[in-house]
């Protein structure tokens, strides 16, 4: 069976090694005789796993002592109600980027007063908004990194005296971060980390005592999972297991630093190829260009085109390219273990509209 390449905006491509160990595991984990999907999360063998798995991350993102690590369930969008059940106490601002910036900010709306500093929307959320003011009163600020579904991605993080908060869902370990600039960064593995079913978030031990004053379930208090090493209840065994073996492949090819180069790449191909096409176009400001997901359509004179583009394309074998419903178009996730060969691919389809 030929390569097919793998373009989907999540769950996405992983890397292969990480498939062939973790199916090895999947017949007999770490020698038990047992399957990973089958054995106790509180044997050895799989505590190992979860040292391991916190030791990559904070090997890769420069993580210090001073930052839990934690491994939760419920993706993202928990993130989204739990951030401001924890810590918002009166006030709290939020930029307004994209679909997932704006769930975030309607779950904060049920705990207290939102500031929504900027925002794109009425623009299609085509660009970054930059130079808004964030108040200082507020109990903490929030921003998505890259907006999957529009392909913008911020550039350079503001900075802010109160506890900044980061989704950084679909690019984090895509490259290097200042952790140390961030009260707390979380994201769903199923990007660039993982499977699907397991979100990492590092949080600043000092947040958990800046709790608002409401009754938290327990199940939602970071400090319960940092002082239960993440294992509280049954964590997501398998996910965990996954992402560990893929960020042993990112650390093995030079860690992040290495791949914001690999990224950089891929996304010069794709955006190149786009600007120098006649029939295609952007859809996001260039300087917001996200180098995660690239969003672009036909120019308006060649939207006839787009049946045959798509056979084209499922001749090529390129998977996963169809535009999010609420945006159409086209839309090529270049997450880590893409490789270069594949964007090749889609850019010589492209170019077939040239010749």
């Amino acid at each position: 069976m030929s390569k097919v390449h793998n373009f989907s905006a999540g769950p996405s491509i992983l890397a292969q090694s990480a498939f062939e160990k973790s199916i090895q595991d999947i017949k007999d984990f770490a020698g038990t005789g047992l399957s990973i999907l089958e054995v106790s999360h509180r044997g050895k063998e799989f505590e190992k796993v979860m040292a391991e798995t916190e030791q990559l991350v904070r090997d890769l993102l420069n993580v210090s002592d001073a930052y839990d690590v934690l491994f939760l369930q419920g993706g993202a969008s928990t993130q989204f109600f739990q951030i401001p059940l924890n810590f918002l106490k009166t006030k709290a601002a939020y930029t307004d980027t994209g679909t997932w910036a704006n769930r975030a900010i309607v779950e904060a709306k049920g705990y207290g007063d939102v500031a929504v500093v900027a925002s794109s929307k009425d623009a299609n959320y085509q660009f970054i908004p930059k130079d808004y003011a964030i108040p200082a009163d507020a109990d903490y600020f929030h921003c998505t990194s890259n907006n999957t579904i529009y392909g913008t991605q911020i550039q350079e993080f503001p900075k802010c005296d109160i506890p900044l908060i980061c989704d950084m869902s679909s690019d984090i370990f895509s490259r290097p971060v200042n952790v140390n600039d961030f009260a707390m960064i979380y994201a769903g593995a199923q990007k660039n980390m993982g499977p699907a079913g397991v979100t990492l978030v590092i949080i600043r031990k000092d947040m958990h005592e800046k709790l608002a004053n409401r009754h938290i379930p327990t199940m939602m208090k970071y400090k319960i999972h940092a002082d239960n090493d993440s294992m509280y209840n049954t964590p997501p065994v398998f996910p965990i297991l996954v992402s560990k073996y893929n960020l042993e492949w990112v650390k093995e090819l030079g860690g992040v630093e290495a791949m914001a180069v690999r990224n950089g790449a891929k996304a010069d191909l794709l955006y190149n190829a786009i600007d120098a096409s006649p029939y295609f176009k952007g859809t996001t400001a260039v300087e917001d260009r996200s180098k995660m997901n690239v969003t672009f359509v036909f120019e308006k004179e060649y939207e006839h085109l787009a049946e045959k583009f798509d056979a084209a394309c499922k001749a090529a074998k390129l998977s996963g390219l169809k535009g999010h419903r609420s945006v159409g178009g086209y839309r090529a996730s270049l997450y880590n273990a893409l490789p270069i060969e594949s964007v090749q691919a889609l850019v010589d389809t492209m170019n077939q509209f040239n010749d």
